[in-house]
This record gives C-alpha cells, structure tokens and sequence, in this order.
C-alpha cells in the first residue's frame, strides 16, 4: 500500500519511466494504445471525468452490447495519457510515425472527422474577404469552413456524367494521356484568371480528390500551378487515407502529388473507429501554428482517447505491411468487377475515362427501371447486402480490408436477383441535373447571418436560398446558402427524396416550406 503522497508520486514517476522505456525500445508497439492499456492497468482512485469512472458506473444498456473494455480504457486528458493540444509524451510520438508512414511532414489526429480537418484547412489559409478556389461538388463541411472564415469561394464546375448523374473529377474527358495533360488544369487556371482581372487573387485551391465514387484528379499538374503563385493546395482526401499503400493499382495519394494539406478520414477505409481523421500537412506555405491554432479552436477539449487510440492503431497496422496489406482487398475487387459486368441490365463505372479507386465499385441499375435508392432497398432487405452510396441511377459498394470472398458473392447473387426480376421493366428513372447552381447573390457567411424567413416549396423559386439543402448520401450541397433557387434543382430534389433519400440541412425536412433570406438586392 501505498503510504504517502510522496510514495504515490514516486510511483507515478516510475510508471512512467517504465512506459518511456518500454515504447522506446519496441517501436511496433503503438505508443498511445500502449500507454493507456499501463494506466488502465493501475489500481488507481479516480476523482475526475468521465462519470463512468473507469466502468464502475456504466449504463448496463450498453455495457451488455459492447462490454466494459472500452469504458476501461476511456480517459480525460491528464498527463499519464498526454494532451492532444499540447503533445509531448505518446500522442506526440504516434503522430510523429504517422507523418512518417503517411508521407507528411506533420500529422495531428482529428477526433471531429475530416469535416474538422477541412474547417481548419480553410480557417488556416483564407481570412474575412479572402478568395477560395473550391469545387461546387465539395463536401457540406467545406461550406460550413466557408461560413467560419468568411472566405469568398470562386467555384469550379467539375465534369458531370449524365448517364451516371455523378460529378466526376476536374479534368475533362481524357481521350489521351496528352489531353489530359494539356486539359488536366484547365479549371483551376480559369479560375485563377479570372480573379487576376476582377484584381483578386485566391488563399488557397481547395480539390476533392478522391470523390464519394473514387474519381481522382490529377493532382500533381494542380500542386504545380498552385506552387507557381505560391497559393496552397487543399485536398479534401476523406476517401483516400490507403491510396499510399499498393505499388501500381491504387491511384497517387495526394501529398505524394505536392498538395500542402491532405485531410484524411481514416476511419473510412483503414481501422480506426469511425469520427477519427488525420490532417496532414506538407511544405512551407501553410503556417502550421495557425493549422494548431484552428484545430484547438474546432476541436473538443475532452477528445476521446479510444478514438485517439484508434488512430495510433490503424497507423501501426498499416505499418506492419504498407506494399502489401491493400493486395487482397485490390483482388477481390477486381474480381467482383469482373464478375457484375457478366450481369445482364447491370452497369459498372467505366474507370478508363477517370482515375478511380478500384475498391469502389460503382454499379449502374438505370436499366433495369429502377433507382439505385430502390436496389439498394431489394438488395438490403433480401440479400442483407449493405452499400455505401445510392443515387438516382447507381449504387457503390466498397472494398476495404475487412471484405471477403463470401461478401463479394452475396453481393454478386443479389445483383442477379435484381436483373432477373426487373430486366424487362421500362426505363423510368430521376431526370438528372443539366448543370450545377453556381448564382451566387450572397457568400455563404452573409447568407448565414442574414435575415431570414419560411415560405412555401413552390414560393421559394427565384429566391435566396437561406438553408445548406444536401441530399444524403453524399452531402454534397444541391443549394449552399446565398445561392437563387432554382425550380430544377427542386424538382430534382424532390423526385430524389421520392426514391428514398434523405435531405438534411434543412429546417423543414418534409420539404413542404423553404428557408429563404429577406431583403436581398437581386
């Protein structure tokens, strides 16, 4: 026992030597898991957050479904398990071997999702006024980092496959490899001529590359423009936390291609619990005070430390065989692409007009009469084959490290089910979009701030739209706030809630009354 507080801080102090020492001499090990498996396993009496006090206090509720293990390993920020704000002993370690295994520089772990990671990128590079280069087709947290800096975004239309109803990347069709390269920037340099002779220039370019579906942008011809003005390159790389880790079949990863920030989701493909990202950051143009700054102000002051963990994890399993830990999952996608193109009325994304991801298998249903929202639901209900994205003419599926064989024929029979049941049925599906909303009357920020008001669906045509209106999944914004609504995109908007999708952002989600800003010059 334990008699005095000098006992008990001689104690503490041995820990944690002994912790050093032992993370030091078996760098496999993974720092932060390591370090808190040590404190879980002391005797200690706790008189601090959280509430469940090591799992003496837990719910039964939950407990019953997912055991006491991780409410055991579930700490406050205090110094035998480090700071994320202030890192000096194993959060600094396992992202410092993060940086190292992902290419970057530098690495912070993220507990608020890439969506975090994105808000800061902005915040970090673009003050009140200044102007953002960003894809229209960017993620709903871009606009929300839009809103928090006052950024003015000049928006980039990439290009969109109708047959699909999916954006693609920035670059046009790529009929040869020399078109790509002479078109591959086209956008981005527009773009930047355009503000050259409103007298603007832009803070930063802001791509997503990879997208929901897996088409990539070529990134490097982009990193080069961008460098040539000194303007930082953002890529929103939520889908693209593996592209590093296979020698010829997955797409480059983006630091690998010269992009100054790369904010990873690598709960989305790799191990870590799901909310835990990475932001990584490379080159001298982004101040990385700021980049810290940004993300002590977004980020929780009570971060989760299984989420934190997670992290430390993912990276060391990653680790163990960076060249060939994605070859399986590669494989088996190949092979289930193979397979569903055999599949009468079933269509499978052509990867050789983009750069794709091959372990997103895109699979087009228009044939067959019905929405990917309706096969998604056959193929649920009678097959329990569970996908990622379903849209008005298609469905992805995604391969990641956890998918077996046996997954990929369940899938494989449930998409025979849907061609034999339905090859006969009429054409009928969403019209999709002929272009997206760029008519910008108000930014983002103002359109926030601004004075607003309800009216009904039909009375919103021709007004400022005052609400983020984002059909789920991809949450993509259909109309970001301060754009005109337009009576397309609300038929569209309709007819996809119709089939089965979500719409989120809005204040009223039957869609029966818009949220529309007041006293707006036209």
């Amino acid at each position: 026992m334990l008699r005095n507080k000098e006992d008990i801080l001689d104690n503490q102090k041995h820990l944690n030597d002994n912790m050093q020492i032992s993370n030091s001499q078996d760098p496999e090990i993974p720092p932060l898991v390591s370090r808190l498996k040590a404190v879980a396993a002391k005797n200690d009496a706790y008189f601090q957050f959280p509430g469940h006090n090591k799992g003496q206090a837990v719910p039964s509720s939950l407990s019953s479904v997912i055991g006491l293990q991780p409410f055991i390993h579930d700490f406050t920020t205090f110094p035998a398990v480090d700071n994320l704000f202030a890192p000096k002993g194993p959060i600094l370690d396992a992202q410092k071997q993060a940086a190292k295994l992902f290419g970057a520089e530098e690495t912070w772990f993220l507990v608020g999702g890439s969506t975090c990671g994105t808000q800061a990128s902005i915040l970090a590079t673009c003050s009140p006024g200044d102007t953002l280069i960003i894809q229209r087709n960017s993620h709903k947290s871009a606009f929300a980092g839009l809103v928090l800096s006052g950024a003015i975004p000049k928006y980039i239309i990439p290009e969109y496959d109708f047959d699909w109803d999916i954006a693609g990347g920035i670059t046009p069709s790529q009929a040869s490899e020399m078109i790509l390269k002479a078109k591959n920037i086209v956008d981005v340099e527009k773009a930047m001529k355009e503000l050259d002779s409103e007298g603007r220039k832009a803070s930063a370019v802001f791509i997503t590359s990879p997208t929901y579906n897996g088409i990539c942008s070529n990134l490097k011809d982009i990193a080069v423009l961008c460098h040539f003005q000194n303007i930082p390159l953002i890529v929103d790389e939520a889908h693209g936390a593996h592209l590093r880790f296979h020698k010829s079949l997955l797409p480059l990863s983006a630091l690998h291609q010269g992009a100054d920030i790369s904010i990873q989701s690598t709960h989305k493909v790799l191990g870590s619990l799901t909310q835990s990202s990475m932001l990584h950051l490379s080159g001298k143009i982004v101040d990385r005070e700021r980049i810290c700054n940004c993300l002590q102000t977004l980020q929780s002051t009570s971060p989760s430390y299984l989420l934190l963990a997670s992290l430390d994890a993912a990276r060391a399993q990653i680790g163990a065989h960076p060249d060939t830990i994605f070859n399986k999952p590669v494989e088996l996608a190949m092979e289930a692409k193979a397979l569903v193109e055999t599949i009468p009325g079933i269509t499978v994304f052509n990867s050789s007009k983009y750069g794709t991801d091959p372990l997103r298998l895109t699979v087009g249903v228009w044939k067959l009469g019905i929405s990917g929202f309706e096969a998604n639901g056959i193929l649920e209900k009678k097959y329990g084959v569970i996908s990622q994205l379903h849209g008005t003419r298609s469905i992805c599926f995604i391969v990641n490290l956890g998918t077996s064989r046996d997954d990929i024929m369940r899938l494989v029979s449930g998409l025979k089910h849907l061609s034999e049941t339905y090859a006969s049925i009429r054409v009928n599906d969403i019209h999709p979009l002929s272009e997206m909303n760029t008519n910008m009357i108000l930014s983002p920020r103002d359109a926030f701030f601004a004075s607003k008001k309800k009216v009904s669906f039909e009375e919103s045509v021709g007004k400022v739209c005052g609400e983020l209106v984002c059909p789920f999944p991809a949450g993509i914004p259909l109309l970001v706030p301060g754009e005109v609504i337009t009576e397309e995109a609300l038929s569209y908007l309709i007819e996809r809630k119709n089939k089965g999708a979500l719409v989120i952002g809005v204040a009223d989600s039957t869609l029966s009354s818009m949220v529309v800003c007041t006293n707006v010059e036209m």
